[in-house]
């Protein structure tokens, strides 16, 4: 993974910045914990700022983008980590594991070095939202890279899954993030924060077809419920483990 973002990590701390409502969620499932292990942690979202984090990210370039404020960061692999056992209160990864090389793994990893909750921001690969209606390629993509849901018991043992329902305003710019906004997904830069659309071979076509969707109005009318609605669940899903 760390080559991988080496690359398509140019505009991340920009592009990716953490929206209040989803840090709610996290943090909230975080408990009391007060040591805490952010795994695959990139420039640093969602990092609560209250407790005592340790952050690990492989690759460099994500490294040098994190801000001065940011937690203390190890360069590591989730399958790796350089920690003693239980180390940590609690564990969280967001929106990393369909990096990972061995998923498996890096949560028997995370299990080792935490005593307490592990909380991981993920997306359901059986999710349809209304983009891949223009790139299907999508859901090829999701099923090929996204755990799907029920691995992560397998993983983790006993869990819960909640939904984390995508405001109309969310300042992470992650794939659906733009729900409301289809325009962006037209704007290359906005498209560079986002890792999906470096691994599709052609996005051409549809992006031509929903810029002329937008122009005409079609756009709006074939998804007039979304306008009306200010929060989306997209797929996107928080899962938490109790500490053992």
């Amino acid at each position: 993974m760390s080559d991988h973002y080496d690359t398509i990590g140019i505009h991340y701390d920009e592009l990716r910045v953490p929206d209040p409502r989803i840090a709610t969620q996290i943090f909230d499932a975080l408990g009391s914990a007060r040591r805490v292990v952010n795994i695959g942690a990139g420039t640093g979202s969602y990092e609560p700022v209250d407790r005592d984090v340790i952050a690990v990210e492989p690759s460099r370039l994500m490294i040098e983008k994190r801000h001065n404020e940011a937690a203390p960061v190890v360069q590591a692999s989730a399958e790796a980590l350089p920690f003693d056992n239980k180390a940590f209160d609690a564990a969280m990864a967001v929106l990393t594991v369909h990096h990972w090389q061995d998923p498996a793994a890096g949560f028997a990893e995370m299990r080792r070095v935490t005593r307490g909750p592990i909380v991981v921001l993920t997306y359901d690969p059986d999710a349809r939202p209304w983009l891949v209606d223009y790139l299907p390629e999508l859901a090829a993509l999701d099923e090929a890279q996204m755990p799907a849901l029920d691995r992560f018991e397998d993983w983790l043992g006993g869990i819960s899954i909640e939904p984390i329902p995508i405001p109309d305003d969310c300042t992470d710019g992650f794939l659906h993030a733009y729900w409301r906004r289809p325009e962006a997904y037209l704007d290359a830069r906005i498209r560079s924060g986002i890792s999906s659309f470096w691994a599709l071979d052609n996005l051409a076509d549809g992006l031509t077809q929903l810029r002329r969707d937008l122009d005409t109005g079609a756009w709006a009318q074939r998804y007039a419920s979304l306008l009306q609605t200010r929060r989306y669940d997209a797929g996107y899903r928080l899962i938490v483990a109790d500490g053992r």
